[in-house]
């Protein structure tokens, strides 16, 4: 029997959309998979190239760590300051130091003219410290270049302030709690250079990482800072003590602000008038400006009750008359420190019947240890301290000779940073 009718076959038009959309529908299908597939291709790819990318960019980064260090310490010379006698400082090339088992090598920052390194320069040596011919300079911050086998506390890249000297840590002295008069204290030069080599003591004793924030030469101040604590702390003051400081040099002016911050009443004894302006700012509540002694020892002591006298008296000048100054500006039970260093063969008078029925005592304070030196630091670092106030000047290591020429020409510079 035959079966139903069949409608027409679709039309040419029916026909076309039926196989459009059958068509469509296969690309749709076919092409989401081709899709995906492009997608997480290219994801693949993508991660693949940022991997490659990350590993070939870590490369280049140390590679080229490794080549600036070994341009850095492949060089045959350097420019360095080198004291050859009185007055006599040559800016020569000399072989680029490296760093032996326990050593860094610092490439200098700012290297800060001093008080002592001026009277080196005048004299032409310093018994303890440094003799001709030989690198010059010792107050500096830097960055670490190079550490030697051994050294653990430091890599490349770390700020450091790295001191002069570093005790034993044996003999007599050290064990007893005075590492500044140790018998075998080692000394460190060569500040004014572009690289400094820190021997392994210095390295393992006195060398300290510079806090994040703290300029360079803020930090160079360190050394000289500690000096300035270390007399005003040997003083045993006192908080609310009368405490005159005789000397307006970068010294005195150190002395007077720390003992200032310290709650003392300080009395600046100065000479110039830039002194006088900067005792001021650094919180001296009385600035007597005098050249004469006797006006000197007037004024002070009449800003006394009774004109009793200061409690302690700070020689921060390193002249005889200053010291014999010194003693006629205390009370009765005061203290007198010398802090300033006269040259080698000089004798003072004093006055032993007031020094003996008036009970004063004499003290003398000479450089810092490792413990005053962390002080210091951590001191500049607070910001208490003023240290922008003690950069007074900037130059280069080819300007040095002009620097300490104005420098015994009374510079009212406090210190100059040197940058290499």
């Amino acid at each position: 029997m035959p079966g139903p009718p069949q409608g027409p076959p679709p039309g040419p038009v029916k026909a076309a959309i039926l196989r459009g959309r059958q068509t469509v529908e296969s690309v749709v299908e076919g092409g989401l998979d081709t899709v995906e597939t492009v997608v997480e291709a290219g994801l693949n790819t993508v991660e693949a190239a940022v991997i490659g990318g990350r590993k070939k960019v870590e490369s280049a980064v140390n590679l080229g760590r490794r080549t600036v260090e070994h341009a850095i310490l492949g060089r045959a010379t350097m420019k360095a300051a080198v004291l050859h006698g009185r007055e006599d400082i040559r800016i020569e090339s000399v072989p680029v130091p490296q760093a032996e088992i326990g050593e860094i090598i610092v490439q200098v920052g700012a290297a800060l003219t001093c008080g002592t390194d001026l009277k080196v320069f005048r004299r032409g040596y310093h018994a303890r410290m440094i003799v001709p011919p030989a690198l010059f300079g010792h107050e500096l911050a830097g960055t670490v270049v190079q550490a030697g086998e051994g050294v653990t506390n430091f890599v490349p890249g770390d700020r450091v302030v790295a001191l002069n000297s570093a005790p034993c840590g044996k003999c007599y002295f050290c064990t007893r709690d005075q590492e500044n008069l140790c018998d075998d204290l080692l000394f460190n030069n060569g500040a004014y250079a572009e690289y400094i080599r820190i021997p392994s003591r210095i390295v393992a004793k006195n060398t300290l990482r510079i806090p994040d924030g703290v300029p360079l030469e803020h930090a160079a101040l360190t050394e000289p800072l500690a000096c300035a604590v270390h007399g005003f702390e040997d003083s045993n003051p006192r908080a609310g003590d009368t405490v005159a400081v005789i000397g307006g040099g970068p010294l005195g002016l150190m002395i007077l602000h720390v003992a200032a911050l310290a709650g003392c009443q300080v009395i600046a004894i100065v000479r110039h008038d830039g002194q006088a302006e900067a005792a001021k700012q650094l919180g001296a509540a009385h600035v007597v400006k005098t050249r004469s002694i006797r006006e000197a020892i007037k004024l002070t002591r009449a800003l006394t009750p009774n004109d009793r006298g200061v409690d302690i008296a700070i020689e921060a000048v390193g002249v005889p008359e200053a010291w014999q100054e010194a003693v006629e500006l205390v009370r009765k039970g005061g203290t007198v420190n010398f802090f300033g260093g006269c040259a080698v063969g000089t004798h003072v008078t004093l006055d032993t019947n007031r020094i003996h029925y008036s009970d004063i005592t004499l003290r003398a304070t000479f450089h810092h240890t490792p413990a005053i030196c962390r002080r210091a630091l951590d001191l500049i670092a607070s910001g208490r301290f003023q240290a922008g106030a003690f950069i007074t000047g900037r130059a280069h290591l080819y300007e040095l000779n002009r620097v300490f020429e104005k420098l015994m020409n009374r510079s009212s510079e406090i210190k100059t940073a040197i940058v290499p």
